[in-house]
């Protein structure tokens, strides 16, 4: 159904397509596309805009989302932050409370 998958655009388009199961012509249509359009998008001849892509993942039951991408050294840096906080909360002496305070939830009038 599409082809040239070096493109974003396009490798974007073939996923969609094989998660809807919908046709070429019938995508294009519930996306209110031409289905020359589409194929030009998908085949890296034209780009679609950002809401061009949206529509079409809609009208495959499907939605667009940005995630940002994973940095490993953030990554990293979150883990070594976290085994030091894990650390200090382990080397913090352990009080037990006999009963636990609740706050009151209403104060009464005397």
């Amino acid at each position: 159904m599409y082809a040239r998958q070096d493109d974003l655009a396009a490798t974007l388009l073939v996923e969609i397509g094989h998660r809807s199961g919908l046709s070429q012509a019938e995508l294009a249509r519930r996306a209110g596309l031409d289905r020359s359009v589409l194929s030009a998008y998908a085949h890296g001849r034209r780009q679609p805009s950002v809401a061009a892509l949206g529509r079409i993942a809609n009208a495959a039951g499907l939605e667009l989302e940005m995630v940002p991408v994973a940095d490993d050294s953030a990554t990293e840096h979150a883990g070594r932050v976290l085994s030091q906080v894990l650390d200090l909360a382990g080397s913090m002496p352990y009080r037990p409370r006999l009963e636990l305070e609740y706050p009151p939830l209403i104060r009464l009038r005397s």
